[in-house]
């Protein structure tokens, strides 16, 4: 039995593409990512969803919750999927971040550059891996929405498609897209990657 497991990043936000939002509270989604959050939620309609789970942080609850209205399910909330702690780095504008060293470092090698006073990357997919094989064991031969973030989603995805962490930034998730793995005791089948609402 596999279980599909359709990986959604959250929708647009006011602060995205600006600053690190990270796990800062409040950051709602923006009037288009309300819209890109409807038009996920219509997309998946047809789709026989058994679990939405999303991260704690209310920009990912929004994306969730008209997916799970959609099919009568509440939105289970796991901090497995929870966005990065980035330490000192959270609420910081990118155009700072993208002159300091240690942020150099970060994004050029993950497996080993950790945030300051922050969370690893090995430690973020470890965390997301044991939550999405506690869903695959939950829904067996269902499918599953999981609603988390750009990061902790490609962590997913680099280890399903077996490429290291510090080449997951060839790996693209837009807001709002949604990433399809089929998931076995025996196989794993990336099915899609970063499609469009």
């Amino acid at each position: 039995m596999a279980t599909t497991l359709h990986l959604v990043r959250h929708a647009a936000h006011g602060l995205l593409g600006r600053v690190l939002a990270g796990r800062m509270p409040g950051v709602a989604l923006s009037a288009e990512g309300e819209a890109q959050a409807g038009r996920l939620a219509q997309h998946l309609t047809g789709r026989p969803i058994r679990a939405v789970v999303s991260s704690p942080m209310l920009r990912a609850q929004q994306t969730a919750a008209p997916i799970a209205a959609a099919h009568g399910l509440p939105v289970v909330t796991d901090p497995g999927f929870d966005e990065i702690d980035f330490g000192d780095w959270m609420g910081l504008p990118f155009d700072v971040l993208d002159g300091r060293p240690d942020w150099q470092a970060w994004n050029a090698f993950r497996s080993t550059a950790v945030p300051p006073r922050g969370e690893s990357m090995l430690a973020i997919q470890a965390r997301a891996l044991d939550a999405a094989e506690a869903f695959r064991r939950a829904h067996p031969d269902a499918e599953v929405v999981i609603v988390g973030h750009q990061d902790v989603l490609k962590a997913l995805l680099a280890h399903w498609l077996g490429a290291p962490l510090d080449l997951f930034h060839r790996i693209e998730v837009a807001p709002a897209s949604r990433s399809i793995v089929v998931l076995a005791d025996d196989y794993v089948r990336v099915d899609g990657v970063n499609l469009p609402p």
